[in-house]
């Protein structure tokens, strides 16, 4: 070397060094790029690992270095810096050639930049063209490549990088773009998948398909410089015909009221950070379950949705001159399609068949035999006559909602008016299995199980009577079912409450009031033991005091309550008298895997060593705050967390006795078609039908199901809770009590059975008629004597 060589080199180094002291202060820490977080969706699972929803704006799905199929690194190396595993973050050769272009043609043309540069600059830096960018990212590449190793750069720059549609790094553009994970790719798709970074926004398979198309040969004839890839590979890679097109994320399971409450939840805990920093939800959900849960109640909604007949076409077109069939299906395929139903054309009609057309283009026909339940719709409680022929329902032009039947031919169908909800949990811990908010979330996103308030009617029963039994009655108590009227200041008017059937039956033991929902008895019981006696019981069951009011009108279930607290109430009765708390999130980890919440929730834990016999007047106090009280009442803290106490054994008991009855003889009697004896339940139906409910469990699952319309109005004559909610919860736990062996629960230490006269309630003396089998707590035998006989129904009002 000369010494003018030798002096320019030496003044080169200097100036390099200059400028990097120059732009020192100016250059961000690349340290921080060991801790640097990928903006990562939050995404939610059930508990069996179902994908339910994925909430961000950006598509990513991190991956491992070692888990990217090689054809795929190559791909991006041919692509963008063959030289990546051998230049020291820059390349000499690129920028050499980068001047010499500015210098010959005045401006950039591409090139120069290695992926470790691509990488500072989309970290560290602006995607400014200036020098002084260009010469900061320089720097910042050799830091990054002196920081951390090769494989760890190219893994962030494959994650991160931008590849159009909102698909940020190469797993997440492989399922945006073709519905497929890394290692289903081909060489061609590996290759298409390369073109986008140098213009992700214009370059890609979907937006501009022959200019994709054009770098992905051009990726491949890399590659096969390189040699990555064989000549034949190259040219069967070149032939194949890209078939890209937009696919949504995979949702495995349909939970979407579940996706949006963990969302909020998600939200209030960690703020628009749980957009982007990669959370992954496991929800208490089982997915069979949940999609048990909609399809029973969708099946629910149309049932009592055919009862009252057919509201007609959804729109009307001119098919009677020249019109555009494709433009018609063009826009049929525009229409919602909620619980599977779809909008079809009809293009021709007869008394016994139609030809419909589909949104997508498909024919398809409708038989008057799956349409004979379209009788005209009047009101709730009236329908026209029946119709004769499918011409007296449907007509050219018409518009309709069809679905698919049980057959699976298509039939005519439409949208449910009438609204339910369904909450189904484990009593044990209040996890919620199944939760469906509604017919269809995308026509209503309006979560009927968790924010509509509406009231139980006689599912509250139970809880009534349970109070009864706390406060002087047992249950051959004789209550006297006759007619009563009240001027009730809080109530406002004069109330003549009814049984549904308007018949009156006169002295009635307390079990057999609440089998066959007795109005009347009920109204009585709660007055026998006063109405703050009665509301302080219904308390303890985990209600908002605020949505309990104190009047007699509490024992029909007139509180406007969620159906979820319904589920929390019902699942005292299921797990023996305790109250636990109903929760949606069991585990949340962050994107390094790492667990940032895990679910104690309170359980029931009879033979834990401390335990609440009755509950505290706050019965709405939180899981936090009874998981406090409880290990500060012990020495040292539980392993879990103990649900309280709320009723005894043989309170919860008897109760479950009578509600047995109920599905065996009183009003849930389509319940035994289950093929079970280990159920319980009550129905529930508002004045004027205006709610209709089930209310049932077995041992190991309480359901509550409500339907009714959000505007409050009649349902019709005979549309009570065992017609309209029972089927609906049998469907569902036909599915859910699949291999759930049967569960005979034993009698409590402080329960005795006795004979007792089914007439007078009396305890009957060995060898005397007219009996039955009846269960006390102990101490609590009703008398024998007639003075006290006497004496009881002397107490009836």
């Amino acid at each position: 070397m000369t010494k003018l060589g030798l002096f320019f080199l030496v003044l080169g180094i200097a100036m390099i060094y200059g400028l990097y002291k120059y732009y020192e202060p100016e250059l961000p820490s690349v340290e921080s790029i060991k801790e640097y977080r990928l903006q990562v969706p939050l995404r939610v699972f059930s508990e069996d690992g179902k994908l339910i929803s994925v909430f961000g704006t950006k598509r990513r799905i991190p991956v491992a270095i070692e888990d990217i199929p090689e054809h795929v690194k190559q791909a991006y190396l041919a692509a963008e810096d063959a030289s990546f595993y051998s230049h020291p973050g820059f390349d000499i050769k690129g920028i050499l050639r980068a001047v010499w272009q500015i210098v010959t043609t005045g401006e950039k043309q591409g090139g120069g930049s290695t992926i470790t540069q691509q990488l500072t600059r989309n970290v560290f830096l602006t995607l400014d063209q200036t020098w002084t960018r260009k010469i900061k990212e320089l720097f910042l590449a050799v830091k990054l490549e002196q920081t951390i190793s090769k494989d760890e750069i190219l893994e962030l720059y494959l994650n991160k990088i931008a590849l159009g549609h909102r698909s940020y790094g190469v797993a997440a553009a492989a399922e945006v773009y073709y519905g497929k994970t890394l290692n289903e790719l081909t060489l061609a798709e590996a290759a298409m998948l390369a073109a986008p970074p140098k213009a992700p926004s214009r370059i890609n398979p979907v937006t501009n398909p022959e200019r994709a198309t054009q770098r992905r040969n051009y990726v491949l004839g890399r590659m096969l410089e390189l040699g990555h890839i064989t000549q034949k590979q190259h040219d069967e890679a070149i032939a194949h015909v890209d078939t890209a097109y937009i696919h949504e994320p995979i949702i495995e399971l349909n939970a979407p009221w579940v996706a949006e409450m963990v969302r909020t939840q998600m939200i209030e805990r960690f703020g628009d950070d749980a957009y982007t920093d990669g959370y992954e939800v496991v929800t208490t959900i089982h997915a069979e379950k949940q999609a048990a849960a909609e399809v029973a109640l969708q099946k629910g909604l149309h049932a009592y949705d055919r009862r009252h007949g057919y509201r007609g076409a959804v729109q009307k077109y001119d098919l009677s001159g020249d019109y555009d069939l494709e433009k018609i299906t063009e826009e049929l395929s525009g229409f919602p399609q909620p619980g599977g139903l779809q909008a079809a054309l009809i293009l021709e009609v007869d008394e016994e068949n139609a030809l419909a057309r589909l949104g997508d283009g498909q024919d398809i026909a409708l038989t008057f035999e799956a349409s004979e339940w379209a009788v005209p719709y009047v009101d709730n409680y009236r329908v026209g006559d029946k119709p004769k022929n499918l011409t007296e329902i449907i007509k050219e032009g018409d518009v309709v909602m069809v679905k698919r039947g049980e057959s699976g031919e298509f039939e005519l169908s439409q949208i449910p008016q009438v609204q339910g909800a369904l909450v189904s949990m484990n009593p044990d811990d209040g996890s919620i299995y199944a939760l469906v908010g509604g017919f269809d979330y995308y026509l209503s996103k309006f979560n009927r199980a968790t924010q509509a308030k509406r009231q139980p009617g006689s599912g509250f029963k139970p809880i009534i009577y349970s109070g009864a039994l706390d406060h002087g009655m047992h249950a051959s108590s004789i209550i006297n079912d006759a007619p009563i009227v009240f001027e009730d200041d809080k109530l406002e008017r004069t109330w003549r409450p009814e049984n549904y059937s308007e018949k009156f039956f006169g002295p009635t033991r307390l079990r057999e009031g609440i089998v066959n929902s007795r109005n009347l008895v009920s109204i009585r019981v709660l007055r026998q033991m006063g109405i703050r006696n009665g509301r302080n019981h219904i308390l303890k069951f985990g209600f908002n005091p605020d949505d309990v009011p104190s009047d007699l009108s509490i024992a029909l279930g007139s509180p406007n309550v969620p159906i979820i607290d319904m589920s929390r109430a019902f699942s005292v009765f299921a797990n023996g008298g305790y109250l636990v708390q109903p929760h949606l999130i069991k585990s949340i980890t962050d994107q390094n895997g790492e667990i940032v919440f895990e679910r104690q929730p309170l359980q029931v834990c009879p033979d834990c060593k401390f335990d609440i016999t009755t509950a505290t007047e706050d019965a709405g106090m939180s899981e936090v705050a009874i998981g406090d009280m409880l290990n500060q009442a012990t020495d040292e803290p539980l392993p879990i967390k103990p649900a309280p106490r709320v009723i005894s054994a043989e309170n919860q008991f008897i109760i479950e006795s009578f509600m047995k009855d109920v599905i065996i003889r009183g009003t849930g009697t389509k319940a035994q078609s289950l093929g079970r004896n280990d159920l319980a339940g009550k129905t529930g139906t508002t004045n004027d039908q205006m709610d209709a409910w089930f209310n049932g469990y077995q041992r190991n699952i309480v359901t509550n199901v409500w339907v009714g319309f959000d505007t409050p109005e009649p349902m019709g004559r005979g549309e009570v809770g065992g017609r309209v909610a029972l089927p609906i919860w049998i469907d569902y736990m036909s599915v859910a009590l699949e291999g759930e062996p049967e569960f005979q629960r034993p009698i409590p230490p402080g329960i005795v059975s006795a004979r007792v006269d089914k007439e007078t309630g009396k305890l009957l003396k060995p060898g005397q008629p007219n009996g039955l089998l009846e269960y006390f707590k102990v101490g609590e035998l009703p008398e024998e004597s007639e003075q006290q006989a006497q004496t009881d129904y002397d107490d009836l009002f």
